[in-house]
């Protein structure tokens, strides 16, 4: 028996259990053989404060201070073509991206070719080391005294005053279930008998190609075109390049869809001088969504003892230390230490 069981060993859950750990027994269980297996491990390990609704954004700029040991500069990057004046105009201004000349752009990134006409750049940007913040939450759940349990995939749940859990033939009994499972949250809550929120996963696929003119790229900011068509992002000495697709899927172990990612190449390749030749290697991840964009977090309306952390989208690693803070604030009867219009933006209560 333990107080609280999580289930979703991702970003979402990982954080979750580490803060209401300093208050009560927690066992986290993830169906993979390791934390942050699906969309966690496939992220584009970005923290950008601007990024998101503002209920997401409120959740960034809490979590800043929390995130300075994890990052490493990078920068952002808006670029755009002749006619792409208005949406360029949104961005900047959404992303609070002061507007820099061409030249100035291209001393960033020196391949962007001759059709870029505007860009915008500001340096708070900056890449997650989203490994080790995976990590150093698992240690503070195991050193507060609590589990986390790998290779438990949850094949029932039953509840009779406490939760039952099983996973194959092992069973895990607790006070109060969170629901942290990600692209499969709506999933656990229907074994759990609670009405689901709507959380639908959206593909995200990445390709990785060699340095661009064997250059060295480390120093790129990660930079965009409008609209989000596309982006690209130094990685290891390689670049990431994503189509930033949104397709709804079900449920599963991602792959990218060979013509998505055809077709956001070429949205890229064609604001670079340096073609592309090869992709190395492919994937994709689910960023799972609420049906408004924004994170569910908080007691379910009629069943109190199932506790919702959902719905991360993007943002999971950017939203991790408020968000999860925030959860245990709700559940461990505390004053919560963000304000409470974002609170009630981000109840189950909403919907």
């Amino acid at each position: 028996m333990t107080d609280i069981i999580v289930i979703g060993g991702g970003i979402a859950g990982v954080s979750a259990a580490a803060r209401l750990s300093e208050g009560a027994h927690v066992t986290l269980i993830e169906g993979e053989s390791a934390l942050g297996y699906h969309a966690s491990g496939r992220s584009a390990a970005l923290f950008e404060q601007n990024y998101g609704l503002p209920p997401v954004i409120a959740l960034n700029k809490a979590s800043a201070d929390y995130h300075q040991p994890y990052l490493s500069p990078r920068g952002f990057l808006l670029i755009a073509r002749a006619g792409e004046d208005e949406g360029f105009e949104a961005d900047a201004k959404t992303l609070k991206c002061p507007e820099i000349s061409v030249d100035e752009a291209r001393a960033h990134v020196p391949i962007l070719n001759t059709r870029i006409t505007r860009a915008a750049y500001h340096a708070d940007a900056w890449d997650i080391d989203t490994d080790r913040m995976i990590q150093d939450f698992a240690k503070t759940v195991r050193a507060n005294g609590g589990q986390v349990l790998t290779d438990r995939k949850v094949t029932a749940i039953d509840r009779n005053k406490t939760w039952t859990v099983r996973c194959g033939n092992e069973v895990l009994t607790a006070d109060l279930l969170v629901n942290a499972a990600g692209a499969w949250a709506d999933q656990i809550a229907a074994l759990a008998g609670v009405d689901p929120m709507g959380i639908t996963p959206h593909r995200r696929s990445m390709a990785r190609l060699p340095a661009p003119g064997h250059q060295a790229i480390e120093n790129w900011p990660i930079f965009f075109g409008v609209g989000e068509t596309w982006y690209a992002k130094p990685d290891a000495g390689k670049l990431l390049v994503s189509p930033a697709d949104e397709d709804a899927v079900d449920p599963h172990d991602a792959w990218a869809d060979d013509m998505v990612l055809a077709e956001g190449l070429d949205r890229y390749a064609q604001h670079v001088t340096v073609p592309v030749t090869r992709v190395e290697t492919s994937w994709a991840g689910l960023r799972s969504f609420a049906p408004d964009r924004c994170l569910v977090l908080g007691r379910d309306v009629q069943v109190p003892d199932f506790i919702w952390c959902a719905g991360q989208g993007g943002y999971g690693f950017q939203t991790a230390p408020a968000a999860s803070q925030l959860l245990a604030d709700l559940v461990l009867g505390r004053p919560p230490q963000i304000d409470a219009s974002t609170v009630t933006s981000l109840s189950p209560a909403r919907f």
